[in-house]
């Protein structure tokens, strides 16, 4: 269903949300709406109504919490069978919801969470600075689509068996070699370990390392997809703030004395969101950290190749490591293409079996097509081509960002060059609320990521903090939707500030 007739009150003392929600109880009580119906989708009703995407969000949960509907992960709600309806007590809705009265409340968390996860649709003119994901009009169809035919007419049915769960051989040796020649990384091949994703890996990691109550230490910000992968293991975290170098290492050392980690969880180049790139003496002092207090660390890689200067940034903390701390994750969605769900990580000797083991009661093995696939593309020096035609298309969109971003100068808004990566992080001044950026610049389809879904725990800062990706647009869009950030910003601004002039003595 597309459509609901609802008519809202905005100077009633009853929450919105409410409001919606109890419309809809009555459309479903004189059966309006039957068993199964499709409640309409959140953006579409949001925009229907002038209301916040969350708005709808709120009174759709209300609904669930109520069992007047159920949610489809990926699809919507739809009604449920009202002979089975249960009503929740008034004290537990009210603390359920009790949140969305409060200041901080994650607006801008929860509208981020249903991009990602498809339930608001994004609208075909919108202007995505929230995705890291590239453009798949640059995305090597042909080429690859040429190495998995290769890979049907050489190896027909034995393409679709199952692969070792350590992953094809011959992919994993095209990757050692590939690992000495570009970054100095000696692993053998038995030590690496193919994954579907890097986040599968990340996620086998800790089922290989963490128990309950265990601590993690991370970058703060830091990714929100490895926090969670570490939360499902009841793991504590534990967050380190960032300096222009990378983590601040005093602080790091504090908090090992203090909580004894199991894992230290770094980006160390191009760091998202903060787009740090970390100092070949930091990388020494980690490493001489992790041989003392005896933790492993997790080193997630997957923006290394994508350096727009001169200077030389293939020195990795796994290119130091000469004591198997480091565990290196790499992935190819960024640079290749996400819908393959292929990456790796090298593991130490100590732990590569009970990581193999992890990895086959997980998915048994990834896709054996597409690492013989990917063999071939390695083989053929196909990766390199590729990654040198990435970085001459990202290097002009990173230009064109720079000197778009550089006109909001004027409000006080700061930004890091990290000469390399997809990301900006914007810092800014005291007048401009991140929230409020963000919902204004989501009306005009222009889509930023709030800095605070990247934090572990509250900072002063964390609101006033934005993360922008050039990844998923072109030069166009870059200078029209910097341009509705500039006037956005602009607005924000004199609301907030008041000027006072001085009547001119004649």
């Amino acid at each position: 269903m597309d459509t609901l007739s609802i008519q809202l009150d905005k100077n009633c003392s009853v929450p919105m949300y409410m409001q919606i929600a109890n419309s809809i109880e009555k459309l479903i009580d004189k059966n309006e709406l039957s068993i199964g119906d499709k409640l309409p989708p959140i953006r579409k009703l949001a925009t229907k109504l002038d209301v916040n995407n969350v708005t709808i969000v709120n009174a759709y949960k209300h609904l669930e919490v109520n069992d007047y509907v159920t949610a489809v992960k990926g699809s919507g709600y739809y009604i449920k069978d009202k002979k089975f309806k249960k009503i929740v007590p008034s004290d537990t809705t009210k603390e359920y919801f009790s949140s969305i009265q409060n200041d901080d409340y994650d607006y801008e968390y929860e509208n981020i969470k249903l991009m990602t996860s498809g339930q608001i649709e994004i609208s075909e003119n919108a202007i995505n600075f929230a995705s890291a994901t590239p453009d798949p009009s640059i995305f090597p169809v042909d080429i690859f689509k040429s190495a998995l035919n290769e890979v049907l007419d050489r190896d027909k049915g034995f393409a679709f068996g199952y692969q070792e769960s350590n992953g094809y051989e011959p992919l994993r040796e095209a990757l050692s070699d590939y690992l000495l020649r570009s970054n100095s990384i000696k692993v053998p091949s038995d030590f690496i370990q193919i994954v579907s994703g890097a986040q599968q890996g990340i996620d086998i990691i800790g089922k290989c390392l963490l128990n309950p109550g265990d601590y993690v230490i991370t970058e703060n910000p830091t990714y929100s997809g490895a926090v969670s992968v570490f939360k499902s293991r009841d793991a504590q975290i534990v967050g380190v703030p960032m300096l222009q170098d990378g983590i601040d290492t005093d602080i790091l050392e504090e908090n090992v004395k203090k909580y004894h980690p199991k894992l230290v969880y770094l980006m160390t180049k191009f760091q998202n969101p903060t787009t740090i790139s970390y100092s070949e003496e930091k990388l020494y002092k980690i490493l001489k950290m992790a041989d003392k207090y005896n933790f492993y660390i997790v080193e997630d890689d997957s923006l290394a190749g994508l350096s727009f200067s001169n200077l030389s940034m293939n020195t990795t903390l796994k290119s130091l490591d000469t004591n198997d701390r480091v565990i290196y994750v790499k992935s190819f969605s960024k640079l290749l293409m996400p819908g393959l769900r292929i990456g790796f990580v090298t593991c130490p000797e100590i732990i590569v079996d009970k990581f193999m083991m992890a990895k086959h009661t997980t998915d048994i093995s990834s896709s054996g097509l597409i690492q013989r696939a990917l063999h071939i593309y390695f083989e053929k020096g196909q990766w390199e081509n590729h990654l040198s035609y990435m970085k001459n298309i990202y290097k002009s969109k990173y230009d064109a960002m720079v000197y778009e971003l550089n006109k909001l100068e004027k409000y006080g808004i700061t930004f890091f060059k990290p000469q390399g990566g997809l990301n900006f992080w914007l810092t800014l001044p005291k007048e401009l609320d991140a929230t409020k950026l963000y919902l204004e610049c989501a009306k005009k389809d222009v889509l930023l990521v709030p800095g605070k879904i990247f934090y572990t725990s509250k900072c002063d800062n964390m609101n006033k903090t934005i993360r922008i990706s050039f990844a998923g647009t072109n030069v166009d869009e870059i200078k029209a939707g910097v341009a509705i950030i500039n006037d956005i910003a602009s607005k924000l601004i004199n609301k907030t500030t008041k000027k006072t002039y001085l009547t001119p003595m004649i």
